[in-house]
Order: C-alpha cells, then sequence, then structure tokens
C-alpha cells in the first residue's frame, strides 16, 4: 500500500491519534487528522478519503452525528467506527446508519489492520469499477467477459488461444452463466469475425421447425411452406453459427447435424439438392453430455464431433470476487438507459450481493441490478433496493469452504439482535480471551467486577 491511500483518522484524545497515525503510517498509509466529528464532515466534503477511522465518543459532535452527515453526502466511503465494549449497542446502530464495520478498544493492531485493507479493498474495486466503465466502448462489451478471478483468466486465455481456429467449440456451463457471450467472443477473435455470427436456441423450436430453421425448406414441403426459405446454415456461410441449448435437440435431427459438420453440406426440407456451407459452429448446452450420451438421448460420435474444444463457464457462485465488476458494470448499463445518475452501491448493498448463491448466475445479477437502479432514488443503491430474498441474507453467510475467498467483505454479525443477546455474547467474547479472568474481563468491558458478577449470574453464566 502506498501513501495515495488517505486515510481520515477522526478522534479527540489527541494521544489515541498520535498512536494510530504513526501505526497507520508505518503501513504505508497517508493520514489526515480531525480533532471532532465536525471537523471530519467539513474535511470529507473538502475532499475525498478513501476510508474513515472515527471514535464514537467526542465532545462537540459525536461520532454517530459525524456518521450521518458523512452518509449523507458519500454513502459509499467505508467508516470504522471505535468503541468500547460497553457502547455496543451504539456500535451497532452505526451499522445500521451506514458505517462499514467497527472496532473495539483497546484496539488490537491486527484486526485493525485487516478491517482497514478489508474497507480499502472495496474502495479499490469502486475505482476498477469506473475504470472499467470508462474503458468499455459499446461495441467492445458484448464481447467482454468481466472478471478479475483465477476462473475467469483461466476462461479468457482458453478463449484466446481458441478463438483464431477453425475447431468446433462446446460450451457448457448452468443457465446464465455467459455461454452465448463467451460464444461471441470466440467468434470475434476468430478469422470469421467480418462474416456473420447466427445463433439458434435449440430449445425453442420443436424439432420440424427446428430442421427448418437450421436448415432451411423449398417451397410446399410441408403445410404452410409458401416459399422457399433459406436456413440458418446458409445465413452464417463463411462465418460462425452457434447453436445454444443444443441438448434438447431431437436424435434424428442429431444425425442430419452430424453430416452437416462432417461432411460441408446441407439439404434443405423437401429438397434432393446438397448444398455445401463453410460454417464455424459452436455449441452451448447446460447438460451434461456425458450423461446424455450414456443413458442414449445424444448420439456419441456427435458429441466427439462438437467438443474438439470443450469450454466450461464457471458459475457465478464460484467466482464471487467479479460479483462487484459485474454489479458496477450492469449499474453503468442501466443508469444510462433509465437516465439515472448514479455512483455506485453502499458497502451493505455489495455485501449483500456478494453472499448470495446466485443460482440464476449472471443473468440473475443483472436482472437484480436493473430493478435496483430502477427502484433507486439516491444516488447509491442500498440494500432497500434489492430483492428481499437477498437483503435479508446474514452477514455472517457461510459458503462452501471450496468457495473462493471472500474475507474483504464486511460482515455483521449483530443485525437483528437484542441489546441482551449482544450484551452476552460480549461477555462471553470477553471472557475467553482473558482466560477468563473476571477482574482483566471487567476491566476491558468497562465495568466493575461486581457488575460483572451480577451480569454472569443473569445470564445463567455461573
Amino acid at each position: 500500500m502506498t501513501n495515495n491511500t488517505n486515510i481520515l483518522i477522526v478522534d479527540d484524545d489527541e494521544a489515541h491519534r498520535a498512536m494510530l497515525r504513526t501505526m497507520l503510517r508505518g503501513w504505508g498509509y497517508g493520514i489526515t487528522e480531525a480533532d471532532d466529528g465536525s471537523v471530519a464532515v467539513q474535511k470529507v466534503q473538502e475532499r475525498a478519503f478513501d476510508a474513515i477511522l472515527m471514535d464514537i465518543r467526542m465532545a462537540r459532535m459525536s461520532g454517530i452525528e459525524a456518521l450521518r452527515h458523512i452518509m449523507a453526502h458519500n454513502p459509499a466511503i467505508p467508516v470504522l467506527i471505535m468503541t468500547a465494549y460497553s457502547s455496543v449497542n451504539t456500535a451497532v446502530e452505526a451499522l445500521k446508519i451506514g458505517a462499514y464495520d467497527y472496532l473495539t478498544k483497546p484496539l488490537d493492531f491486527d484486526e485493525l489492520k485487516l478491517t482497514l485493507e478489508r474497507a480499502l479493498d472495496h474502495t479499490r474495486l469502486a475505482t476498477e469499477n469506473r475504470e472499467l466503465r470508462d474503458s468499455i466502448s459499446a461495441g467492445e462489451a458484448a464481447a467482454r467477459i468481466i472478471g478479475r478471478s483465477e476462473a475467469v483468466k483461466q476462461l479468457t486465455e482458453l478463449v484466446a488461444t481458441v478463438a483464431p481456429s477453425e475447431a468446433t467449440v462446446l460450451i457448457t456451463g448452468e443457465s446464465g452463466t455467459g455461454k452465448e457471450l463467451v460464444a461471441k467472443a470466440i467468434h470475434e477473435g476468430s478469422n470469421r469475425r467480418t462474416k456473420p455470427l447466427v445463433t439458434v436456441n435449440c430449445a425453442a423450436l420443436t424439432e420440424s421447425l427446428l430442421e427448418s430453421e437450421l436448415f432451411g425448406h423449398e417451397k410446399g414441403a410441408f403445410t404452410g411452406a409458401d416459399r422457399r426459405r433459406e436456413g440458418r446454415f446458409l445465413q452464417a456461410d463463411g462465418g460462425t453459427l452457434f447453436l445454444d441449448e443444443l441438448g434438447e435437440m431431437s436424435l434424428s435431427l442429431q444425425a442430419k447435424l452430424l453430416r452437416a459438420l462432417q461432411q460441408g453440406e446441407i439439404q434443405r426440407v423437401g429438397s434432393d439438392n446438397l448444398l455445401q456451407v463453410d460454417v464455424r459452429v459452436i455449441a452451448a448446452t447446460n447438460r451434461n453430455l456425458p450423461e446424455e450420451v450414456a443413458a442414449g438421448r445424444f448420439r456419441e460420435d456427435l458429441f466427439y464431433r462438437l467438443n474438439v474444444i470443450g469450454v466450461a463457464v464457471p458459475a457465478l457462485r464460484e467466482r464471487r470476487e467479479d460479483i462487484p465488476l459485474l454489479a458496477g458494470h450492469f449499474l453503468t448499463r442501466y443508469a444510462e438507459r433509465n437516465r439515472k445518475m448514479l455512483k455506485g452501491f453502499t458497502p451493505q448493498a455489495m455485501n449483500k450481493l456478494v453472499k448470495h448463491d446466485w443460482p440464476g448466475n449472471v443473468r440473475e445479477l443483472e436482472n437484480t441490478v436493473e430493478r435496483a437502479v430502477i427502484m433507486s432514488t439516491s444516488e447509491y443503491v442500498t440494500e432497500r433496493e434489492l430483492p428481499a430474498n437477498i437483503a435479508a441474507l446474514a452477514g455472517d453467510a457461510v459458503h462452501d469452504t471450496a468457495q473462493p475467498d471472500t474475507t474483504d467483505i464486511v460482515h455483521d454479525p449483530y443485525a437483528g439482535m437484542s441489546l441482551e443477546d449482544l450484551e452476552r455474547r460480549a461477555i462471553e467474547a470477553t471472557l475467553r480471551e482473558c482466560a477468563d479472568n473476571k477482574s482483566e474481563a471487567a476491566r476491558r468491558l468497562g465495568i466493575t467486577r461486581a457488575t460483572l458478577h451480577n451480569k454472569l449470574k443473569k445470564y445463567g453464566m455461573e
């Protein structure tokens, strides 16, 4: 971290400010200081900060009041609240107002460093979103695979390697993962990019209509065929044919597709003439084709003919670190489309997006962001604009351990808990840290040993 990162320290205790100043500068951060909440509000209005570290108890304007003003001015800035265990209920109030997280005094410096890095990562992602928005032109957006995860890096590298070849490609992945986007990227990276990319959704048509759609038909070939029709293969001649949801195709039609792939020949429905075509085929499916082959529902020879190059598109839950970039991309798109001036997401809203499992993958995320943009009435999308099932997610939701690390997301483990539960948990945690030394625990909690004894009796902890 470099001094380009500027942290605002807000505390009316000069000695505590000096300690934080020394510590943060030692970690490489640039520092600005304020000795009161009102001064902090003024400084935030004058310049941008990457994060704010603010005490709750101050003489003139409290941290809570200052937080309200700062959130009104810029709800996207991460504010870390410092408080004593005895004021944990006030810290919870700060979280509800919009604080990013809180730290208990006396500060644990390892915890401070980790929490600050998490907060700054949110700011960094917001910057990346802006840079991404500025770099993407309308023509580039359709074929850009957005993400910085290792899974996306591997995917884009494979696409770049495969695209210039003439090989057929089989794209697999769950619904909504962006298989068509990958197909477009392959086509636009190929030598056929100046020719058409023609798409056919195999699941949207009956067998007879799909055959006509692919190969065309002669006039009078069937009821309603009042004129000759060129099929999609001929429309894609010299270019690329993308067969989406290929796993839905019937066995009889699979045989005709195999002939077209092997011989480069097609036959219109109702015609005896063979037509030569030069088409590269890219297919996609959300089905497990080896299982379909074993069950006799998909031709084995067609599977191997299509699967010359296999491209697996990861589910969104397998690349959670890409969610902020994708959400920012969609926010820009739909804000422009709906003529809204939106700057981004609040940290809490983004936390909910990253926690959700996204069974509908990128398509579900896009629909969610579009809805949020439409519902938003301020400069930032908040939790209120998210669907109820996403907004209700607990801050400490646990995901499969095989999932990518999401420790850079703020947790809110105390949301919705009663004050008594909060107090009991604070006491339990402090006793654990003090190895059950009640005198030390009472000191850290800011209460007398007698008061601690009474609370232990009250909560049945003795």
